[in-house]
């Protein structure tokens, strides 16, 4: 089996590769061709299969929630299987019933994280945020990878999960997932990689945003979002059967045509488009938490902002 060294370079550094000579040893520590696991992480874990990487967000407790450091854990996962040679596809999942309830706002870890690393919602503290764009940055690279990336969704991926998925390439989806971006209903714009006008188109996203509502795999799947929806039973089978059919091309072509594609779409505007509204999420977050009381407080926070829609009737049609 072989192995890679824990990183532990803050998350804004997780934006580099790793260098030649880490890949290099890497590469020769590996026993078994084709074939390793990854069991440094605490809340990732990575294996490959078939020329088939997995990348497996392990937090069932939370649903999967993204801390700093599960932000950072998958940052060394992505890298280590777009580095290694036998690796021409990756598959990114979530252990339990939900491939994510979004950012980790509640968990004692994180908690113990915004204690050390506090936010700085001052204008200032936005304006540097604007610069560092850590966000875009992350998921953008992970979008440009050389390598296919697939998302395998079940249950809830909600805000910071949908930015995870939306960063991949393809998108398989079970008959239990569930999409949603709450930040309208908690005073903010969107969440921080905002693919949704890409995704949805325009008239779409505004309803999705501004109503806080849960969009249904099925509706997903007939706005271009998601590639299938398969019985809740038969995801694992269906992605690893498209992973492997992906993966019988050649690495050269699957670069190329995906670069290909990628830049297509950035001549049409996505990336500066993204780019820009994350801004627009780092002038509303500040906004959103200011005079709200506890600021560590996001649990409570975001349960009494929630709470104005719990009395809706349900859709008359």
């Amino acid at each position: 089996m072989g192995r890679c060294r824990t990183l532990t370079r803050e998350l804004s550094d997780k934006l580099s590769s790793l260098s030649t000579a880490r890949t290099h040893e890497r590469r020769q520590a590996r026993a078994q061709p084709g074939e390793f696991e990854v069991t440094t992480m605490d809340h990732v874990r990575l294996t490959c299969e078939d020329n088939v990487a997995t990348i497996t967000i392990d937090r069932p407790e939370v649903m999967n929630a993204i801390s700093r450091k599960v932000y950072a854990e998958l940052d060394e996962a992505f890298t280590a299987a777009e580095e290694d040679i036998d690796v021409r596809v990756i598959v990114i999942a979530g252990v339990g019933q939900h491939f994510g309830a979004g950012h980790d706002i509640g968990s004692a870890e994180m908690r113990a994280e915004l204690d050390e690393y506090p936010r700085d919602f001052s204008a200032l503290g936005r304006v540097r945020d604007m610069d560092r764009g850590v966000y875009f940055r992350l998921h953008d690279r992970w979008r440009n990878l050389g390598k296919p990336t697939i998302a395998m969704v079940r249950g809830y991926c909600i805000m910071g999960s949908w930015m995870l998925a939306a960063s991949c390439d393809l998108v398989m989806a079970s008959t239990t997932a569930r999409f949603a971006d709450r930040s309208v209903r908690w005073g903010s714009a969107h969440h921080e990689y905002a693919t949704h006008f890409w995704e949805l188109g325009v008239r779409k996203a505004k309803e999705i945003l501004w109503t806080g509502d849960f969009l249904s795999a099925e509706e997903a799947h007939g706005l271009g979002m998601v590639n299938h929806v398969v019985p809740d039973d038969k995801l694992e089978a269906g992605t690893r059967w498209l992973a492997r059919r992906i993966a019988r091309n050649t690495e050269y072509a699957l670069r190329v045509s995906k670069m290909s594609i990628n830049q297509a779409a950035d001549i049409m505007g996505q990336t500066a488009a993204v780019r820009a509204s994350g801004n627009f999420w780092v002038m509303s977050i500040g906004e959103t938490m200011d005079g709200q009381g506890d600021p560590t407080d996001r649990v409570g926070w975001s349960k009494s902002h929630n709470a104005r829609f719990d009395d809706q009737d349900e859709r008359p049609w």
